[in-house]
């Protein structure tokens, strides 16, 4: 067993017998990172609602807030219900260790912020969320540092855009919101021949269906806020990987002062305990969905990397365990045919994000794409008339019944 899988099944484990095996996923999602409490007897990890804590020494207290011991020191340091997250995120991508955010794009900006310095030079894939888009193209060069973006769904051609100074890889997969897949194993194994840490937005997978560390990736980024925390109550964001490089990204963490609140961490635990059922229901959801959308007429393209029509379809067989509850597709008319559809839907609500129990729709170039150039979107492959659905855990004829009768226009 690799360090990686050891550690991992360390923390997988509870009470007295951890460490003795890996645990499965689930077992993972609803024990890891919640130690018993001896005292209380409590079944879940307490809110640990304080701000700052007492030290039995000045030397245990310098010890703690430099990072040489574990302990609670002052809450945007850590937090015992924060760093029970972490534990439980880091089981679950299999990571040596993991950090909890106050959102997604804290955890994005605090990374990069980490591991880059003026003079340095990023590749980056040009499919990205929207706002991660910006940070790069319009914040990172303020501070000296350059941004090549490039379709990584050619890896020789992407990673072609590397210079001396490149000091990291960034891109997402599957792909927002047009789902694209990307081949993580070969773009990893590239990055690594050049000594280049791999970036991975993996929110739209989740650990359930893939992990990408075991893929290539350096570090695996969530936002928390979508299927980990999968209840839409809640902001926050996750990152996962080394030790040494989550030290590092925690260093900067502290001195930015994103950290999620203990409030947040505990919703965020109570949400992964239900991680596996959730995300293995909205697989079954997605694919009958796509597969009726697909048969629709009316819908111009269906976009769902479980389908055979999905141009990486092959390739997500081998990458994902699951095909998701995310399901792109377009209409005719563009954006206003794609709002028509989307205000007559009653079931489905119309909201940004995704991955919760609920299903939502949205427009891209409305929403989550709103402030990307209309030229970069359509090299990102994504089309006025496209609706983004986040399929929940609804039953599926139901949903079926809501896009029909909004499809047919019923008023």
């Amino acid at each position: 067993m690799s360090p990686v899988k050891k550690r991992s099944a360390r923390r997988a484990g509870t009470g007295s017998r951890a460490g003795k095996a890996a645990q499965g996923m689930a077992t993972r999602a609803v024990h890891a990172g919640e130690p018993r409490n001896a005292d209380s007897g409590s079944l879940t990890v307490p809110i640990y609602q304080s701000a700052t804590f007492s030290s039995r020494t000045t030397r245990e207290m310098i010890a703690i807030s430099q990072g040489r011991q574990e302990g609670n020191f002052y809450t945007r340091y850590g937090n015992t219900t924060t760093r029970a997250v972490e534990r439980k995120l880091a089981a679950l991508d299999e990571a040596g260790d993991a950090l909890l955010f106050s959102s997604g794009m804290a955890a994005i900006t605090t990374s990069l912020l980490a591991m880059l310095r003026a003079g340095d030079h990023v590749v980056s894939s040009d499919a990205i969320y929207g706002n991660a888009q910006s940070f790069l193209l319009e914040v990172l060069p303020r501070f000296g540092v350059e941004v090549s973006f490039g379709d990584p769904s050619d890896p020789d051609r992407f990673m072609a855009l590397a210079r001396a100074n490149t000091r990291l890889v960034y891109a997402e997969s599957p792909v927002n919101p047009t789902l694209r897949v990307l081949d993580l194993l070969r773009l990893g194994r590239m990055a690594a021949r050049r000594k280049l840490p791999f970036l991975v937005d993996a929110t739209f997978s989740s650990p359930v269906n893939q992990q990408s560390l075991k893929f290539g990736a350096t570090l695996a980024i969530h936002s928390a806020t979508k299927y980990l925390g999968g209840h839409a109550d809640l902001i926050a964001g996750a990152v996962c990987g080394s030790r040494p490089l989550i030290a590092r990204i925690r260093n900067m963490r502290k001195t930015l002062g994103c950290v999620a609140d203990p409030h947040q961490a505990w919703l965020l635990a109570r949400g992964m305990r239900t991680l596996t059922v959730r995300v293995r229901r909205q697989n079954e959801v997605g694919m009958e969905v796509a597969r009726w959308l697909e048969r629709r007429p009316g819908v111009l393209s269906v976009l769902y990397p479980g389908l055979k029509s999905h141009p990486q379809h092959v390739l997500a067989k081998k990458q994902l365990k699951g095909y998701g509850g995310m399901v792109t597709f377009e209409v005719r008319g563009g954006v206003k045919g794609a709002s028509r559809v989307a205000d007559r839907l009653k079931l489905v609500r119309l909201a940004p994000s995704l991955g919760g129990v609920e299903s939502i729709v949205s427009q891209p170039p409305l929403t989550s794409h709103l402030y990307v150039s209309a030229e970069a979107r359509r090299k990102a492959g994504i089309r006025d008339g496209m609706l983004r659905l986040s399929c929940g855990i609804e039953d599926p004829a139901d949903l079926i019944a809501d896009l029909d009768q909004a499809l047919r226009g019923r008023k």
